[in-house]
């Protein structure tokens, strides 16, 4: 009979022997150490679920390196799709630099509950009519109003002006 701590024992034996090799061969691959720790932490989290399995196989670090190479290969495809994506987009739209009044607002709106904070983006970043927030947010258009009135009256507290 297995014990779960003799399990775990051979895991941790498992992890301790791969976890350098396969960071070595995801470093070899893409070029970067924190990709390449995250790539082979994945494919041994991926291991560890499948353990009873996996631990019981002729050649538990076939199984895992072939794990972290699909998971190499999904990554570069990922990363190709989204730079075709990025190319297509072209470059992102100019933002204008914060003001001084921005940046009180936000910092006002941050201090908020997080549900008047999430309101107050939505219908003022967002430019979006109450009924569309309402639907986002899963609320009643009331609720939200009544949400906003709330946010409003905070942010004069702290602005010490009209807010509308």
């Amino acid at each position: 009979m297995i014990v779960a701590s003799d399990r775990h024992t051979g895991f941790e034996r498992f992890f301790l022997a791969q976890q350098p090799r396969l960071v070595a061969i995801a470093l070899g691959w893409t070029g970067d150490r924190e990709t390449a720790r995250e790539a082979a932490q994945e494919a041994l989290v991926r291991a560890h679920r499948e353990w009873e399995r996996v631990g019981n196989l002729d050649r538990p670090d076939a199984w895992v390196r072939r794990g972290l190479v699909n998971l190499l290969i999904d990554r570069r495809r990922t990363l190709r799709r989204d730079v075709a994506l990025l190319q297509r987009l072209g470059p992102p739209p100019v933002v204008d630099a914060v003001t001084f009044d921005d940046r009180r607002w936000w910092n006002a709106v941050r201090s908020l509950p997080d549900r008047q904070r999430a309101v107050v983006t939505l219908y003022y970043l967002e430019d979006l009519p109450v009924a569309e927030v309402a639907e986002i947010l899963e609320m009643a258009p009331g609720t939200v109003k009544s949400t906003l009135s709330q946010a409003r009256a905070a942010l004069r507290r702290v602005l010490g002006k009209d807010v509308e």
